[in-house]
């Protein structure tokens, strides 16, 4: 019994984290990707973010789900909200994106 329902939590995890992750990439992700692949130092900070996700997630001895990415990208804005901070309502300056949001959109790049 335990191995049936340890795979049908995992199967829930699993879409829980998709959801979530398709929900940032509506946010912020299509955006500010579109916006990466048109300015060359945007693109950089991501890809430097994107690194250092990888590393504290791992990356390099065992593959990113999309659990790992949307529970990092959970504390990630967990951690942003108690200092006052929030997703956007507005359309995002990409020109000048604050830490959160980079690190954010460099959730998104290794989603997809």
């Amino acid at each position: 019994m335990t191995g049936l329902f340890s795979a049908f939590t995992s199967r829930a995890a699993t879409r829980s984290a998709r959801t979530a992750l398709t929900a940032l990439m509506s946010a912020i992700g299509a955006d500010g990707l579109d916006a990466a692949a048109r300015h060359p130092g945007l693109l950089a900070a991501v890809d430097q973010h994107a690194a250092a996700i990888r590393d504290s997630l791992f990356g390099d001895l065992r593959p990113l789900t999309a659990i790992h990415l949307a529970g990092y990208a959970e504390g990630v804005r967990d951690a942003a909200a108690e200092h006052g901070w929030h997703l956007p309502e507005t359309p995002v300056d990409w020109h000048t994106p604050d830490w959160v949001l980079t690190r954010l959109l460099a959730v998104c790049h290794l989603a997809r």
